[in-house]
C-alpha cells in the first residue's frame, strides 16, 4: 500500500511541475494581456474624445443650419409682411390714382389744367415705382387669369383667340403678390 501511496505521489509531483511549466507561458500571457488592456484603455480613451468630438461638431454643424434655416426664413417672412403691408395700402390709394388718370383722359381746353394733373399723375406713377408696384396693363396679351378677370367677351375676327380685347381696370402686384387684378374684355373665347 505504501507502494501505491508513494506512486501515487509521485505522479501528484509530476503533475504539478508539467502544470507549473505549462503555467509560465501562461503567466506570461496573461501579463501580456493586462499590458494590452493596459493600452487599450489610453486608446479607447482616446477614441472617446475623438466621438465625443464628431457628435460635438455634429451637433454644432446642424445648430449652424438650423440658424441659418431660421434666418431665411425670417428675413422672407419680413419681406412678405412688407409687401402684405405696401399692397393693403396701395389697394387704398388705387381708386384715387384710376380718378387721376381718368381726369387725365378727360378733355379739357385749360392746358394748365391739364399739365398739373398730368404731373400729379406721373408723381403718383413714379412713387408707385419707388414702392416696387407694377402696373398690369394685358391690353393685346393673351388672358392670363392669374393677373386678370374677364367681366365680359366679344367676337371680334381682328383679334387672336383669348386675346384681352379692352381693358377696364388696369391691375397691380407688387413682387408676386396681385395687389388688384385687371378687370378685362377678351376676345374669341
Amino acid at each position: 500500500m505504501a507502494n501505491n501511496n508513494e506512486k501515487d505521489l509521485e505522479e501528484v509531483l509530476e503533475e504539478n511541475e508539467s502544470t507549473d511549466t505549462a503555467d509560465k507561458p501562461a503567466d506570461e500571457a496573461v501579463e501580456d494581456a493586462e499590458k494590452e488592456t493596459e493600452n487599450e484603455p489610453e486608446s479607447t480613451a482616446e477614441e472617446k474624445l475623438t466621438k465625443e468630438l464628431d457628435e460635438q461638431k455634429d451637433k454644432y454643424m446642424r445648430l449652424a443650419a438650423e440658424y441659418d434655416n431660421f434666418r431665411k426664413r425670417s428675413a422672407k417672412e419680413r419681406l412678405d409682411i412688407s409687401n402684405t403691408t405696401i399692397g393693403n395700402t396701395i389697394s387704398e390709394i388705387l381708386p384715387v390714382f384710376d380718378n387721376f388718370e381718368r381726369a387725365l383722359n378727360a378733355e379739357t381746353t385749360d392746358e394748365k389744367y391739364k399739365s398739373g394733373v398730368e404731373m400729379i399723375f406721373n408723381q403718383f406713377g413714379e412713387v408707385l415705382k419707388k414702392l416696387g408696384v407694377v402696373i398690369i396693363d394685358p391690353l393685346g396679351e393673351t388672358f392670363d387669369p392669374n393677373i386678370a378677370n374677364a367681366v365680359n367677351q366679344i367676337e371680334d375676327d381682328k383679334l387672336g383667340e383669348n386675346e384681352v380685347a379692352q381693358v377696364f381696370q388696369k391691375g397691380y402686384k407688387i413682387g408676386d403678390k396681385i395687389i388688384r387684378y385687371a378687370m378685362v374684355v377678351v376676345a374669341n373665347p
